[in-house]
C-alpha cells in the first residue's frame, strides 16, 4: 500500500473505542460533516442553502462558486486524496482533475445528494482511477523496480515501529474497508456522507467500518495472555 502520511493521530482511536460501542448508531447528520444534534436547525438550513447556492453558481459558470468550493473544501479534499493515494503530488493532481471534472459535469448534477458530497464522489473516483493507473504502470515497469521512487517520509507523531505496524495492518484490509476507515476515522466524515461518496448504504458503511476496526485490532493488539495483568488497560 505504501506510506499513508496520515495527518491525524488516528492510531490511538483503534483500540480506544469500547468494543460495545463499535456499532454505534450515529446521530442524524447533515452533509456538512457536523452532527445535527449539536447544531441548531437554522445552521443546518444555512449550510444546505449555501450548498445549493454553490451548485447553482457553478452550474451557471460563475467562477466564484468554484472559488468558494475550494476555499471551504480544498484542504480537506487534498487530505482525502493524499490518504487514498499516498503522496501529496498525486493528491494535488487528483484535486485539480476533480475540479475540471466538476466543471465538465455540473450540467448533469441533479441534486440527489448534496453538491459537496457529489464533488467528493468525483474526487474518490478520480483517486481510484489514479490507483488503477499506478498498478498498470507498476506491472509494465516491474523489471525496473529498483529504480522506482521511494515512498515519502512518514509524518511525525508516532514511533516509527508503531507507524510501520499500522501501515502493515491497513495494507491487510480490503480496499473498501481501508477507504471507509480512512474517510470515517481519519477525515471525520459521517456515514451519511460516506454512503453518498461511495454509493453504498449507511448500514453498509457502518458494517464495513466495524469489520475494518475488528481486523485492525486483531493485528495490532497483543495476545491477551501477554498483556499486563491487573492493570485493566483495555476495557
Amino acid at each position: 500500500m505504501g506510506t499513508m502520511g496520515l495527518a491525524l493521530p488516528w492510531e490511538t482511536r483503534i483500540s480506544s473505542v469500547p468494543r460495545e460501542r463499535e456499532m454505534r448508531v450515529e446521530p442524524s447528520e447533515d452533509l456538512t460533516g457536523r452532527p445535527s444534534k449539536t447544531a441548531a436547525p437554522v445552521a443546518t438550513t444555512a449550510a444546505t442553502s449555501e450548498d445549493a447556492e454553490m451548485a447553482e453558481r457553478c452550474r451557471t459558470g460563475d467562477l466564484g462558486g468554484y472559488e468558494r468550493l475550494y476555499a471551504l473544501h480544498g484542504a480537506r479534499m487534498k487530505n482525502v486524496a493524499r490518504n487514498l493515494l499516498g503522496n501529496p503530488i498525486d493528491a494535488e493532481d487528483a484535486v485539480q482533475e476533480t475540479f475540471l471534472k466538476v466543471q465538465r459535469s455540473i450540467s448533469g448534477f441533479r441534486g440527489q445528494s448534496s453538491f459537496v458530497t457529489w464533488t467528493y464522489r468525483i474526487l474518490i473516483n478520480t483517486c481510484y482511477d489514479a490507483r488503477r493507473s499506478r498498478v498498470r504502470k507498476k506491472e509494465v515497469a516491474n523489471d525496473d523496480s529498483e529504480d522506482s521512487p521511494r515512498p515519502e517520509p512518514r509524518a511525525p507523531g508516532a514511533h516509527p515501529s508503531l507507524r510501520m505496524a499500522l501501515e502493515r495492518a491497513l495494507a491487510g484490509l480490503t480496499k473498501h474497508q481501508r477507504d471507509v476507515f480512512l474517510l470515517y476515522e481519519v477525515e471525520g466524515f459521517h456515514h451519511a456522507e460516506i454512503a453518498g461518496m461511495l454509493e453504498i448504504t449507511e448500514t453498509a458503511s457502518k458494517n464495513t467500518l466495524f469489520q475494518a476496526k475488528r481486523n485492525l485490532r486483531q493485528v495490532l493488539e497483543p495476545p491477551r495472555g501477554n498483556s499486563a495483568a491487573g492493570h485493566g488497560e483495555r476495557r
